[in-house]
């Protein structure tokens, strides 16, 4: 029977009038759980996370590297008449603010990098040292077509995460509170009081969401932007690219650059030292600065992957995410061509077969045929006039070899894995600098770049990037699981023996049953636990040989180049210190919001460049906001002025590196980052509110650097985020 009309209405009303007396009934706020009330029972670690009960609350310690570490708290909750999660937290660190992540689950949920299914995740930075911090998050009701959500692959975050954040949770059954942090370079310390619901606002969803799938697909426009979205700058047609680029020649005729600079982008107005040709690193008045060919103090404001292609995309089970893709001999169909030099090798790493370049096409779109040389000669014009002085790693080499801008770069090792080593950031084993093919591949990777190390305007190279060392003994132990061939383990078993000179006398300290040095050689069972402080000893052995080893081929090659370190993101004491013995600079990647805290080991004095770090945000069309979020692009640009500024005020460092010129693709790259963290978006616009802040810094950062004492930082305001 077909209900009419007016039925429909009033029995519609009346389940709108029974939701709102239960909702209405139900308290404003709803305890989960109070560590002095509950059971031990109902709470758990995960990742070698530990905790315990004291004071009325849970401290809970995680260890560095690490995957999800933390405490899952078990219950039964009904929060459908609750829109927001209160949790009243105390960082008991003093690193600065510790980035805690909360997961709301229903019976049977799931979360795997991109597929995930009745959860809500969210994450608040937890900032002051021992005090209870109230920290709240929305809890927004789920979406009507979860299967568009089911089918957005590739990407970090899509646009059904509403604020930038999962929302696939059904709040009328949840079964588990998961607190923890995600993949932390460092240990941490926190504590939970509190856990409760309160009524709160309900957050209304984004219009897109509503959409059916017939309708939502595709959502990315010709030009790489999402379409159901508008926002200042954003490209409608070829005539408003064009258009864009009238108003950022006018503004960079405006703006031509500092004028306190010599052709380096040194400190002209400076004190002049030694020319050598070459840049060098120099201690002057308690400040460590690099000295530029020229001889003027040089301090490295730079930026990182300068290139059109930053916003390649897979296609592969995707296309239907995309509004009208060049045919086959279309002019346009170049760009599904595009190896971009520095991460084509993890797109086959991980079996990628179809790309597409839309920030390529957009500036071939701008600037016409003879759109390369053009882009070369702007991104020139553009980094005087922004106040930088330097095109880091990942950059088109091209356009370094134009010398008008100092450049650096960076190698990743290719010879032979540590088969038993594993990588916490997702790149490349640990390579095993006892195998011959270590140095032999170093000196050929460096034979290949022989033009830009003999060049004046290079200043120096990296070797790998966010190697993961793990503990102190852990090298020791992946080398020790991994097969009897492995250089480095036949390396350790040697010096075992002549240690120990009798397996016995092994077997007794490790608390082991090894039958003779062959049966080490060829087990792969991780070492007994008495073998701790033979792993610490052998690990120093590895981490010495993989530095030494570097720092031989490299200056053998380059004498007259900096040895810049490997960009570390998470290490330990140990690793540092040796690496401050053959480094000429220790280099980091540091996504905080400030480098007020940042400090070396106690003794160690080396120059410092910071290589990695950027803010975003969600105001101008992509869906997630990089590692370190504000609130829109003009917090974007005060966050900028303050990280550099700190920079600036510490005596060890020599420069930053701003993580990337352009955005990353709206719908991801090889590993499905998406961040909103470019000097410029995907159409090649500039965002005017961060270059206005990374100007005001940049025009000043001689006489900023130059005024700060030698005891260093003056600029305290802000907290670190990871």
């Amino acid at each position: 029977m077909i209900m009419d009309f007016k039925k429909k209405r009033l029995l519609i009303g009346s389940l709108m009038t029974l939701t709102s007396l239960f909702i209405n009934a139900q308290p404003k706020e709803y305890l989960l759980f109070e560590a002095k009330d509950s059971s031990m029972k109902s709470v758990s670690a995960s990742y070698d996370a530990s905790y315990r009960f004291e004071k009325g609350m849970i401290t809970v310690e995680t260890q560095a590297n690490k995957e999800y570490p933390g405490v899952y708290i078990k219950g039964l909750w009904n929060l459908s008449p609750y829109y927001e999660l209160v949790l009243e937290l105390a960082n008991l660190d003093s690193k600065g603010a510790v980035p805690v992540y909360v997961r709301l689950e229903n019976p049977g949920g799931y979360f795997e990098k991109e597929r995930y299914d009745g959860v809500l995740v969210d994450n608040v930075n937890v900032s002051g040292s021992g005090e209870i911090k109230i920290c709240s998050i929305p809890i927004p009701p789920r979406p009507p077509y979860p299967e568009i959500e089911d089918s957005l692959i590739g990407m970090r975050y899509t646009p059904y995460r509403v604020s930038g954040k999962v929302t696939t949770l059904d709040r009328d059954s949840v079964s588990g509170i998961y607190v923890y942090l995600n993949r932390p370079r460092a240990d941490w310390k926190f504590a939970i009081k509190r856990i409760y619901a309160r009524r709160g606002t309900p957050l209304k969803l984004p219009v897109w969401t509503m959409l059916t799938p017939s309708e939502f697909f595709p959502f990315i426009d010709i030009f790489g932007q999402f379409k159901y979205k508008d926002w200042p700058g954003k490209i409608h047609s070829e005539s408003d690219l064009k258009n864009a680029g009238l108003k950022e020649g006018e503004d960079l005729v405006k703006y031509p650059g500092a004028s306190d600079r010599d052709r380096f982008g040194g400190w002209a107005a400076g004190p002049k030292f030694k020319a050598t040709g070459h840049f060098y690193v120099k201690k002057v008045d308690g400040k460590w600065w690099m000295v530029d060919p020229d001889g003027y103090l040089f301090w490295s404001h730079g930026v990182v992957r300068v290139t059109t292609s930053c916003a390649v995309t897979p296609l592969d089970g995707r296309k239907n995410f995309f509004e009208k893709l060049p045919a086959d001999g279309d002019d346009f169909a170049q760009f599904y061509k595009t190896r971009d030099e520095l991460l084509y090798s993890y797109y086959v790493a991980r079996g990628v077969r179809e790309t597409y370049d839309f920030s390529s096409a957009n500036i071939y779109r701008k600037y016409g045929t003879n759109w390369r040389d053009q882009f070369a000669d702007i991104i020139h014009k553009r980094l005087r006039s922004w106040g930088m002085n330097t095109i880091a790693n990942g950059s088109d080499k091209s356009i370094c070899l134009m010398d008008k801008t100092p450049y650096t770069d960076r190698i990743e090792l290719k010879s032979p894995d540590i088969e038993g080593s594993y990588n916490f950031h997702g790149w490349w084993k640990f390579k095993d600098p006892f195998h011959p093919e270590f140095r032999a591949g170093l000196r050929r990777q460096l034979k290949e770049r022989e033009r830009e190390l003999r060049d004046p305007w290079c200043f120096g190279f990296f070797v790998d990037n966010e190697i993961s060392w793990g503990t102190q003994t852990s090298l020791a132990e992946w080398t020790m699981i991994s097969p009897a061939t492995q250089p480095a383990k036949i390396e350790f078993v040697k010096r075992l023996k002549k240690k120990y000179n009798d397996i016995s006398l092994l077997n007794k300290v490790w608390g082991s049953q090894y039958s003779g040095w062959d049966n080490l050689l060829e087990s792969t069972t991780a070492p007994a636990k008495g073998a701790e402080e033979d792993l610490k000893e052998l690990n120093l052995v590895l981490i010495e040989a993989y530095f030494r080893n570097v720092r031989d081929e490299f200056k053998k090659f380059a004498p007259e180049k900096l040895y810049l370190g490997c960009r570390f993101a998470g290490s330990n004491e140990v690793v540092l210190r040796i690496a401050a013995k053959y480094c000429d600079v220790i280099s980091y990647n540091v996504y905080r919001n400030t480098l007020s805290t940042f400090s070396l080991p106690e003794g160690i004095d080396k120059p410092v460049m910071i290589v990695e770090f950027h803010f975003g945000a969600l105001d101008r069309g992509l869906f997630h906001p990089s590692l370190i979020e504000t609130k829109n692009q003009i917090e974007r640009g005060k966050a900028y002025f303050r990280y550099v500024k700190s920079a600036l005020q510490h005596p060890n460092i020599i420069g930053t590196h701003w993580h990337q010129f352009s955005d990353q693709a709206t719908t991801g790259r090889f590993d499905g980052e998406n961040f909103q963290v470019g000097l410029t978006d995907v159409c090649d616009t500039p965002y005017y509110e961060t270059i206005e802040k990374i100007r005001e810094v940049g025009y000043k950062m001689y006489q900023i650097r130059s005024e700060v004492n030698q005891k260093g930082v003056e600029d305290k305001n802000g907290e670190e985020a990871l």
